[in-house]
């Protein structure tokens, strides 16, 4: 028995011993940049709501949004997945937020340059409220929401569509942002 339990020590010593030798091909944070990357694109294409990124000009200033982009799956968004008269984070996941690297005027309102968060506040008629926000990495959208940090709210009047957009999308196109969701079309007016 004696004979039997040394040697199981020794080949637990030298299985420790081999097993804990970093791979050559190992990061500093123990996984190859194959599995990093990999796991990256896993953890994008497992997401229900992708990250999406659009870039654009809108006439010589270039705009770029940052989004989670959630889809309707047959639920009933308006009035009961996003509520009204609250603020939302206007996509899914973190909170989405632009960057804006010069001065621009959005629906007549001067907004400096930099990134922010951007909420809406929908509503059921008239203009919904569009917020930018300078706290713009919201690891949980809404949930740490502060109003007292709140650079420039706007109203934009939204268009009911007949046609339905499946997808969360915001463009930067005439006449600035766009956002379209189920039967929503937002434009925010930019310049």
């Amino acid at each position: 028995m004696k004979k039997f339990s040394k040697s199981w020590l020794a080949a637990l010593a030298i299985a420790t011993v081999f097993g804990c030798q970093p791979k050559a091909t190992e990061t500093a944070e123990g996984t190859s940049a194959d599995e990093s990357a990999a796991a990256e694109v896993t953890e994008s294409e497992q997401r229900p709501s992708p990250l999406i990124v659009e870039e654009g000009q809108i006439g010589d200033k270039a705009i770029k949004v940052h989004y989670g982009s959630p889809s309707v799956k047959g639920r009933v968004i308006w009035g009961d997945l996003v509520p009204y008269n609250i603020v939302w984070r206007t996509g899914a996941n973190e909170a989405s937020y632009v960057e804006i690297p010069q001065d621009i005027s959005v629906e007549g309102n001067a907004l400096a340059a930099g990134k922010y968060s951007l909420f809406t506040i929908p509503k059921e008629t008239g203009a919904w409220t569009v917020i930018f926000n300078s706290d713009w990495n919201l690891e949980h959208g809404h949930f740490q929401y502060d109003d007292k940090k709140d650079v420039l709210r706007v109203e934009a009047m939204p268009i009911w569509e007949q046609t339905s957009t499946e997808q969360l999308t915001m463009k930067i196109e005439s006449p600035g942002l766009v956002i379209r969701w189920d039967k929503l079309k937002l434009p925010i007016s930019i310049q």
